[in-house]
């Protein structure tokens, strides 16, 4: 079976990267260390530190392995000059409900998140925006019901 792509902007590789690099050279030093130190205090079946140092090790070897899949399965988003929404795109957008302009960067999965304005494309409102033009009114699907946006613009 196919791992699937993971669908990734420049600066969203590079924090993957960072990240990684960071727990290869730092984080494993020092839970090696931990485990040192731990080792040092004597009988490992009854050390409480020994046991914590052990899973934050497991963690940080499990978030490795993630990271290196990631990057194994990484589709750099190219950002095209268009009038049509993509992922990589910066799409603004009108709430014709409240009548709000909104701003959005389209991205991968991976990199989505709320806090920065970064949606992902298989959020509602990054599936129903994706292939519509500047101008068009698009209606997305949600729990709470239909919103409608108009697509005022890209950046």
């Amino acid at each position: 079976m196919a791992e699937k792509q993971i669908m990734l902007t420049a600066e969203g590789l590079k924090k993957i990267e960072d990240k990684l690099e960071h727990l290869k050279s730092v984080r494993r030093r020092e839970v090696a260390e931990r485990i040192k130190q731990a080792i040092e205090f004597g009988d490992i079946s009854e050390n409480s530190e020994y046991e914590d140092a052990k899973n934050e090790q497991a963690f940080i070897e499990g978030e490795i392995l993630t990271l290196e899949k990631m990057l194994r399965n990484a589709k750099l988003i190219e950002k095209g000059e268009s009038d049509v929404v993509t992922v990589g795109a910066t799409v603004i957008l009108k709430d014709l409900e409240f009548g709000d302009e909104l701003e959005y960067t389209i991205v991968g999965s991976a990199e989505a998140d709320p806090t920065e304005a970064k949606i992902s494309n298989e959020s509602p409102v990054g599936e129903a925006i994706l292939g519509q033009k500047v101008g068009s009114i698009v209606e997305v699907n949600v729990p709470a019901g239909v919103l409608k946006y108009e697509i005022l613009g890209l950046r």
